[in-house]
């Protein structure tokens, strides 16, 4: 029975070969603008996040298909889900204002030249190591006296708009700032059309129905508020997205309690998706500090194909040594996570010993100082 066991895993590895391209790679770009995308057209609630970091990329090819496992972190950006502002010229939130980071693993196939998104794994955390005493902070999306300002100013934007009425649509963010006077809120919101012919008003569900996203600062009884309806902005296209056009989702105005998140201080990323991949999909993986040494001359090995030392043992391929596969007696991963891990082959290589004298009597050759490029990850586009 092992001996056959044995025979079928072979037969499975040596179908599989694994790459591991740089993290700032044209090919891992691209992946990860395609994870970007499609994990911002599953959120539907919220802001959109930009790509801050490539944290580490696999390619396991098989037949004629390729699967990429990428690790990547997100920032959230000032741009509603709803606003058709392309992603590129949105703004990242600074992190004094409480940034909201998306740590994101997602697997892409790659057959006939296009990526697909197949499954995604995300954790969505806030950034507080920039904040200080006294300034603004995160409130819950259902904070009782932050809904109360929000409802006070849109009463002051409802008087502003002439025959429109807006409803709320959604909460994007609250905060506070404690101050003698008093707390200073501030407060994101979506408003959406009203139609109003009857008691009481009902958002109107129509593409075509204006919506906005809205800002307010102050108190209950003086504040100022803005608005920037969508309607307003050109959908324009961004050359670098691979995200469908721009088309809004349908109303799902709040009413009652105006928030379902109870608790949370930000919308955060869809979760999970496709967990039958599971067991590709690792959080916060350690390979992401990879460096490999490269010699300058023509003959130094690759990342792929490292030459052992004379006096160790036989190396294994650093993409193999980076995931090593769980031990036998480990409780940690379940049967069905190892079932959908890739597995990989490795080869030994026997290695003739030289004799010590021989190589003393070597006369020493001048070599450059030893280069290191950094594989993974890749570099920082906002902050760390």
């Amino acid at each position: 029975m092992n001996v056959l066991r044995t025979a079928v895993v072979l037969g499975i590895l040596v179908a599989v070969n694994v790459r591991r391209p740089f993290c700032d790679s044209t090919e891992a770009e691209e992946a990860a603008l395609v994870a970007q995308d499609y994990l911002n057209a599953q959120h539907a609630h919220g802001y959109k996040y930009v790509l801050n970091r490539i944290e580490d990329i696999k390619v396991y090819t098989a037949a004629e298909e390729e699967t990429y496992v990428l690790e990547v972190d997100l920032l959230e950006t000032d741009c509603h889900v709803l606003d058709p502002t392309p992603l590129a010229n949105c703004t990242v939130r600074p992190k004094h204002l409480t940034a909201v980071e998306g740590d994101c693993d997602v697997v892409l196939k790659r057959v006939g030249g296009n990526l697909t998104v197949t499954a995604f794994k995300c954790k969505t955390e806030e950034s507080t190591e920039d904040l200080c005493l006294g300034c603004p902070a995160l409130l819950p999306l259902n904070d009782t006296k932050a809904l109360d300002f929000v409802q006070s100013s849109m009463v002051t934007f409802n008087n502003m708009t002439g025959n429109q009425t807006f409803m709320l649509l959604e909460v994007g963010r609250m905060s506070s700032q404690v101050l003698p006077g008093g707390p200073l809120y501030r407060v994101e919101y979506v408003v959406v059309e009203a139609n109003c012919t009857d008691d009481p008003c009902t958002p109107l569900n129509d593409v075509m129905a204006d919506r906005g996203l809205c800002t307010a600062e102050g108190s209950n009884t003086q504040h100022i508020v803005d608005c920037k309806m969508f309607a307003t902005l050109t959908p324009a296209v961004d050359a670098n997205s691979t995200a469908d056009p721009f088309s809004p989702p349908a109303v799902h105005a709040h009413t009652g309690s105006l928030s379902r998140k109870h608790g949370l201080r930000h919308h955060k990323l869809t979760a999970l998706h496709n967990p039958e991949l599971s067991g590709l999909l690792s959080s916060e993986s350690a390979e992401s500090s990879e460096v490999v040494p490269v010699a300058p001359t023509a003959a130094a090995p690759t990342a792929a194909d490292p030459a052992p030392a004379a006096d160790a043992t036989p190396a294994a391929d650093p993409a193999v040594a980076a995931d090593p596969a769980p031990a036998a007696d480990s409780d940690s991963a379940s049967d069905s996570s190892r079932s959908a891990e890739i597995p990989l082959l490795v080869f030994k290589r026997e290695v003739p010993a030289e004799p010590a004298s021989i190589v003393a009597d070597v006369p020493a050759v001048q070599a450059d100082p030893v280069q290191l490029i950094q594989v993974c990850p890749g570099r920082v586009r906002f902050f760390d």
